[in-house]
């Protein structure tokens, strides 16, 4: 679909519902297209539109968004991540096999996200000091990240032997809403405001459009870049420890398809894979999005491996709008 424009200005967000409209056009789009596929099921099978379909889909949706987030921040630097589903089923593990030595719920979850922090530090210094190209090093913590996830538990899955940890994920810190919902609403609400209006926020588009000139008018672009490589794995741990939460299981496979997914969900969401483009509400929508039409898919009966063919399609698709509307400006 077509790129999402630079940040609005200052006083973007005092003016009314027709600069709001142009700001977020893509966004809107994406939100139609998304009621539309879900009315066309609704219309097969009228069970799409229940409330607990409705309730599936957003608990389905709700790490792939967390992690659409994350590799937004990279690709508009012009980077990628593509270790993200390799530190998601990592995560998992040695949060589960912490649990299982005795270690409680909050050590355990550190002890997770600390997998995040460490590969995100290694995607950061090698990218940004040693000066490699991001796909060949997140390339190589992909491979390692998913071959660790293996060996740390032999390749076996990993109970949640805390009885409570559900909570993490199914639990209400604010009455009314599930944790994961909210979890979503927070990451993506801090992530579009410092994107649109914190200063910093505006340097990974800068970052992404140019570099070089970045570096002239003086943003840290090392520093910056760095910093968006830890919070991308560390949205991905999170992601893992929210899903482990809701499974109770922990698989070294976990998140073997969700790397793919949340490029997909970026670009369907308006970012450009060439940087200096998107929105967070455009990832989650695009996560939302691929989610739907999986679940669409399961509930009119098509065979499961179409799934892959039906999100290429969506992801041409986007691509190919993207283009036109580059051209036509």
């Amino acid at each position: 679909m077509q790129a999402a424009p630079a940040p609005a200005p200052a006083n973007a967000g005092r003016l009314g519902g027709p600069r709001m409209l142009a700001t977020y056009r893509t966004e809107a789009a994406i939100l139609l297209a998304i009621a539309l596929i879900e009315l066309g099921v609704g219309a097969l099978i009228p069970q799409a539109l229940t409330r607990g379909n409705f309730a599936d889909v957003a608990q389905a949706a709700a790490p792939l968004v967390i992690m659409a987030v994350g590799e937004l921040l990279v690709v508009i630097t012009g980077g990628i991540d593509l270790s993200v589903g390799s530190v998601f089923s990592l995560t998992g593990m040695v949060t589960a096999l912490a649990m299982a030595y005795g270690l409680g719920a909050v050590g355990s979850t550190f002890c997770g996200l600390g997998v995040g922090l460490i590969v995100g530090a290694i995607n950061g210094m090698l990218v940004t000091f040693a000066g490699l190209a991001p796909f060949v090093v997140t390339l190589i913590t992909y491979a390692t990240a998913g071959s660790l996830a293996f060996i740390v538990t032999a390749g076996h899955s990993m109970p949640v032997p805390d009885q409570d940890y559900y909570l993490l994920n199914s639990g209400t810190l604010v009455p009314g809403v599930a944790n994961f919902v909210l979890y979503c609403v927070v990451v993506a609400a801090v992530a579009e405001f410092v994107l649109r209006r914190v200063v910093a926020g505006r340097w990974l588009y800068a970052i992404g459009s140019s570099s070089e000139a970045s570096r002239l008018l003086g943003i840290p672009v090392q520093a910056t870049r760095l910093f968006t490589y830890v919070v991308c794995s560390l949205l991905a741990s999170f992601a893992s420890v929210l899903s482990l939460s809701y499974i109770s299981n922990a698989e070294a496979t976990a998140g073997s398809s969700l790397m793919l997914q949340a490029i997909a969900a970026v670009v369907i969401g308006g970012a450009s894979l060439f940087g200096g483009t998107g929105s967070a509400i455009g990832a989650v929508l695009g996560a939302l999005m691929i989610t739907v039409i999986q679940n669409g898919v399961n509930l009119i009966g098509i065979n499961s491996f179409w799934q892959g063919s039906v999100t290429g399609l969506v992801i041409l698709v986007a691509v190919l709008i993207d283009r036109i509307g580059k051209a036509r400006r």
